[in-house]
Formats: structure tokens, sequence, C-alpha cells
């Protein structure tokens, strides 16, 4: 990728957002992770879905932020693996969210919080910055 297009400030801005909005993400999946170990005796606050959904998001914030920092580095690949994880995962916690009863009051406001940071970081690759950025690259 052209080393010119990652110096433009918009870009730059763009990039370090996202890679802030993922850091966060990645913070509230692995404290959540330590909640629940924290919390395995209780069946009632942990369950084998709850383990489950804990581990897939503090696995997967880890890997969107290697895509980030990939990305921010001028990767295209990074940058495509970054849209679609985090596509991904923003739909996974809005069936979460909606699902009734299928998880703990808890893990579903966890992961309204966890749907508000990836919320803006979809908005962000997928804007014009960052599209324009990498595309044709």
């Amino acid at each position: 990728m052209d080393g010119e297009i990652l110096r433009r400030p918009e870009v730059r801005r763009s990039l370090r957002r996202t890679r802030l909005l993922i850091g966060c993400y990645v913070v509230l999946g692995l404290l959540t992770l330590g909640a629940v170990v924290l919390l395995r005796n209780d069946p009632a606050a942990v369950t084998d879905a709850v383990w489950t959904r804990v581990v897939i998001v503090a696995a997967t914030s880890l890997l969107m932020a290697s895509f980030a920092a990939g990305a921010a580095r001028g990767d295209r690949r990074a940058y495509l693996r970054l849209r679609l994880s985090s596509g991904v995962m923003l739909v996974a916690v809005a069936v979460i969210v909606a699902l009734p009863g299928a998880f703990p009051v808890w893990l579903r406001c966890e992961q309204t919080a966890c749907g508000a940071l990836l919320a803006g970081v979809v908005a962000l690759v997928n804007g014009g910055r960052l599209r324009a950025a990498f595309a044709g690259r």
C-alpha cells in the first residue's frame, strides 16, 4: 500500500479511533473472562453458553486487535479481515442481546457494551476514508 495514504491525517485519525475502540473491546472481553472465572461456581451466572460466548469474544477481540495493527501498517488483507470480523461479531452480539432467556442479564448488558464498541468499529472501517485508503490495493 502507498505509505502516503497512511500519512493522511484523516486516515490516521480513523485508524487511531478504530484501534482505541478495539482496545476497549479487548479490555472488556478479558475482564468479562476474568469475571466468569471468578463466578464459575455460580450456575445461575455462568452457564456453558456463557463460557462459550465469553471465550469467543476474548479470542476474536485479540484477533481484531491484530487485524487493526496490520491495517495501521497498510496491510490490505488485515483491513479486510477487520471489516469482516467486526461485522460478523456485531451481528452475533445483536442476536445474543435480542434472544430472550438464552443468556443471563449481566452478559446481555456486557454484550450491549461490546456491541456499541463494535458498531463504532464497523462505522469507521466501512467509512469512506478507510475504504478509499485501502481500495484497489
